[in-house]
Formats: C-alpha cells, structure tokens, sequence
C-alpha cells in the first residue's frame, strides 16, 4: 500500500526539497526513486513510487501512432533529401556531441513541401522507424477545437509529452491547417487558428528549450504558411520533395513491383516512359492495377501484359482527373 504524498509542482535539487500541492516539502529522497531526474512537475508522488503526469487522451493517441518498420531503402528517386533531413533530425538525436565539437547548434526541425503523393509522409515514418525515439503522429486539422482555447492547450501538452519523453520527434502533417498565414480580419474560428499558430511559434522558441526534441512538418501549399513559422530558428531546413524524374521513378517502381510473382522478363523501362508526371502513390497504384488484371484473368502471376494495361488505365484516370478540375 502507498500514501499519496501530493502532485510535484517543484523539483529544486537533485536529491531533496521536493515541493507538493499539499504545501508541504519531502526534505528526503522518496524511497524507491532514484535521484529526482524522472519527476517533474505535475506527476503525483507516492511514498515509494510515483505516477507520470496525466496526459490528454488525444496526445496519448498520437504517441501510440506505429510509424512501422520502413527503411530508407523502401524509398526510391530521394537520396538527396533523404541526406539533409537525416543531417537534421537523426544526427542531432544519435551524435549530439559532433554539433558541440564544432560549435553549432543542432536545427530544431525541417519542413518537407511538395505536390501530394511523392513520400513526405513516408520519409517521416523512415526516420522514426530508424530510431529508437518516441514518435508523435500529429494530423494538425484534429487540434482545431470549437472550444476557445482548447486548441492552444493542446499544444502545449503536446511538447510537453515530448518534453517529458526524449528523445521525441514531432511529426505534424498538413501544417497548413494551423499555420497559414495571419491576418487582422475573420471569423472567430479565423481567430482561435491564429491562437493556435501562436502558441505553436511559443513553444518552438519559447522559454522552454527542446533539447532532444525535433520536428517535421509537411504541406503541399508552402506558399499559404505563415512567415513567422518559415523563419530561421524554428524550422531550420526547408526540403523540397517534388515529383519523380525518370530515373527515380523506374526505382520507385522497382520498389513496389519486387513483392509482385512476376512471370518471364518485364521491361520497366518501358513502363517508365508511359508514366510521365506520375508520383509515388501513381507507382504504386500501377502495381496494384497489375495485380488485379492477374486475378481477373485467374492467374497467380503478372505479366508484362498486366503492366502495360495497368499505366495505361492510371494515365486514364489521371488526365480525367485534370479535366474535372479545369
């Protein structure tokens, strides 16, 4: 059986002088903690033990997001960008002391920008599945509230959580949806976004230091951000992830086709050049197209055959997409 003592509100030494929420001070190290570096204000003390601080349902769920097992080799036509954002969210995290022999300080974060479909959000789940990191998945239309302030509170129990559990990356999807840029006119739903821009700049740079914590954050509209998130500082590297060029995508092909029972020799290349201004998610889709040509025709195979008619029937799909829009 353990006494509650009360909620830490403040830790002043490493080894004593633990003050409650009862007003009273625990002048001796809480039997069965060791030293005071896991307590921090706001989890409730135990005589013996103690509880982590609550946490909000919503940021709970984020943190159980499986970012999976993805490897970079999964990832086709992006050795470049695969370069410099492993320069400034895993290097940072695994070899802190490199950035202190030189004399820099690490980025804080990166923003990944291109058109739908070529692999930001894919490039994020390499990396996080590459360290031995918490992972916070962040879609940023879900923290928009109704409720005036609500949005901002959950921001800041979002760093929080990661604040408490480093090293932590933040992967914020959609930044747009928040961040856009402010202005002096709009409704109150305009305002409460603002409000929760605002509280998203202050915990970036904000008093509050992130150490081990790094975010990305990924939009298809750059131009609709906000300058002040776009500065130096807060988001350090700007990655542009734009669409796939021949050569990167008969890789990315490869990649998703080399699971796929294929009979006699398929000319990829061939394949290549009917795909012109596809991205990866298109690549993909071919592949699948292909296999189901395979199923309709009863077969347990794909032939070059099933390849041809698949890019032909995306491409379809692709320019009637384009007409729809116009």
């Amino acid at each position: 059986m353990f006494v509650c003592v009360g909620v830490v509100q403040t830790v002043w030494t490493s080894c004593s002088s633990i003050s409650t929420t009862e007003n009273e001070y625990v002048n001796k190290r809480p039997e069965g903690v060791s030293g005071t570096s896991s307590l921090v204000p706001g989890c409730v003390l135990f005589s013996g033990r103690y509880l982590p601080r609550e946490v909000d349902p919503l940021v709970y769920n984020m943190s159980h997001e499986d970012p999976g097992s993805v490897s970079y080799s999964e990832i086709g036509g992006l050795s470049e960008q695969i370069r410099e954002l492993r320069e400034v969210i895993e290097l940072p995290l695994t070899n802190p002391e490199l950035f202190q022999r030189v004399g820099i300080i690490p980025p804080k974060g990166c923003l990944l920008y291109g058109p739908p479909g070529t692999g930001k959000t894919l490039l994020a789940r390499a990396v996080a599945s590459q360290l031995d990191c918490n992972f916070l998945k962040v879609v940023s239309s879900s923290i928009v509230d109704k409720y005036i302030g609500e949005s901002a509170r959950l921001i800041r129990e979002m760093f929080n959580y990661a604040r408490d559990h480093q090293p932590c990356i933040i992967f914020m999807d959609e930044i747009d949806a928040i961040g856009g840029r402010r202005f002096s006119e709009g409704t109150s739903a305009d305002r409460e976004i603002q409000r929760t821009l605002m509280e998203l700049l202050n915990q970036m740079d904000g008093f509050d230091t992130l150490h081990r914590v790094k975010m990305i954050m990924a939009t298809n509209r750059p131009d609709t951000l906000d300058p002040a998130l776009l500065r130096p500082g807060r988001l350090d590297r700007k990655i542009h992830i734009e669409l796939p060029n021949e050569q990167a995508r008969l890789d990315i092909l490869k990649i998703h086709s080399s699971p796929i029972t294929k009979h006699g020799e398929i000319d990829f290349e061939a394949i290549v050049k009917l795909s012109d201004g596809f991205n990866g998610a298109d690549l993909r889709n071919v592949c699948t197209e292909a296999g189901l040509f395979a199923i309709r025709s009863d077969r347990e195979y794909v032939t070059q055959e099933d390849f041809m008619k698949a890019v032909r029937k995306v491409v379809h799909k692709s320019l009637s997409r384009i007409i729809i829009f116009l």
